[in-house]
């Protein structure tokens, strides 16, 4: 039976040999979709609403706690007339929780917080925890093609904070 060990020598290399690769393939999805998301919010903060869409996917539906569900068109109309608005300043800060990529789909599970700066000076911000469901489409880019978020609840602050 020796060809039998070296037959069974031999798979267990391939499959010792494969696991890091799938390992760096998932590093590689979570590097990418952490430098997007990143590279997003500079870009929003910058006021490039011609770069604001290409964080979404065409096939985009989104959910925001108490609004009807939307779409790809839905949020780059709102994003880019938000950005128009030159009477108001719009930032997103940006907290990844985590990245969940299996093969060519990623769940993010994030936080961002939007700061609006009105024209009387005051500033006016919401805290908005979610989900974000990455798919990774032909041209090897990863988009958003679903998202769950919401409003955080202002919670007043205690005495022992």
């Amino acid at each position: 039976m020796p060809s039998d060990n070296i037959l069974l020598s031999t798979v267990l290399a391939l499959l010792v040999a494969a696991a890091p690769a799938t390992s760096a393939v998932a590093e590689s999805a979570e590097d990418t979709i952490r430098a997007t998301l990143v590279q997003w919010t500079k870009d929003f903060n910058a006021g490039n609403a011609d770069k604001v869409c290409a964080l979404f996917s065409p096939e985009l539906r989104y959910d925001f706690r108490g609004y009807p569900e939307r779409d790809y068109d839905d949020v780059c109309t709102r994003l880019k007339r938000s950005l128009s608005d030159k009477s108001k300043r719009y930032e997103y800060g940006l907290d990844i929780r985590e990245i969940i990529p299996a093969g060519d789909i990623a769940i993010v599970r994030l936080t961002w917080t939007l700061t609006v700066a009105l024209p009387n000076g005051q500033t006016v911000s919401s805290v908005e925890p979610g989900m974000d469901i990455f798919r990774k489409s032909p041209d090897g880019q990863w988009k958003i093609i679903r998202y769950l978020a919401y409003e955080a609840p202002q919670r007043p602050i205690s005495s022992g904070e």
